[in-house]
């Protein structure tokens, strides 16, 4: 699984940017929001989701861990493609997309390209409970000396609408307890955070955040 991609940026054409890890350029699909703020020649962190069919390996990157988290959230929808989900974040920021499923409104997802009203109204369905639309700007206290793996799932949290001190217990909690790869990286480190809040307190699935 590759959770992350940092490296040079060596091309931006739409909404795909290729990232030079290692001497290797990655073809990385992005939003074309995204795509604006890459700068050829400087260094790019992006998170990543990795889909593997039989045919086809493609990586979808993401300025934030939040979109990922959503990113992922809507692949679990039926009948929401990888390229559907990237058009989805490509109009709605993901606590835009929180307050539509809060406020059960599918008009949003029905302006997307390729979304129909089916599936825009299957999607405020299916990711009901699974979203927590933030009511006010996100704390900006201090979270102590956290690495950039614990400080990027706190912020996913917190930019899904959860309280900064419930997050960072959460993912102190879990870093405890994970083994050092799954502390090294994003996605593994935020499956067991949530999986530590528990269903009846969390915004996202615990099952929503694929391995």
């Amino acid at each position: 699984m590759i959770s992350s991609v940092r490296g040079t940026v060596l091309t931006v054409a739409g909404t795909v940017a290729v990232i030079e890890v290692g001497g290797v350029g990655l073809g990385v699909q992005v939003t074309p929001q995204h795509g604006l703020t890459l700068r050829v020649g400087q260094e790019a962190l992006l998170h990543t989701a990795l889909i593997v069919r039989e045919d086809d390996l493609s990586l979808f990157g993401f300025a934030t861990p939040e979109e990922l988290v959503v990113f992922d959230l809507l692949r679990g929808v039926s009948g929401v493609g990888p390229k559907s989900a990237l058009g989805v974040l490509s109009t709605l920021t993901p606590v835009q997309v929180a307050q539509a499923v809060a406020a059960e409104d599918d008009a949003p997802f029905r302006k997307v390209s390729g979304i129909g009203p089916k599936t825009a109204k299957l999607i405020a369905v299916s990711l009901a409970g699974k979203l927590v639309a933030p009511t006010g700007p996100p704390s900006s206290g201090a979270v102590s000396s956290p690495t950039t793996v614990t400080a990027s799932v706190i912020g996913a949290l917190v930019g899904l609408g959860w309280n900064e001190r419930v997050a960072a217990q959460a993912v102190d909690e879990a870093a405890a307890e994970a083994s050092e790869g799954e502390r090294s990286t994003v996605q593994a480190l935020l499956r067991l955070a949530l999986s530590r809040l528990g269903p009846q307190q969390t915004g996202v699935s615990a099952r929503g955040v694929r391995p």
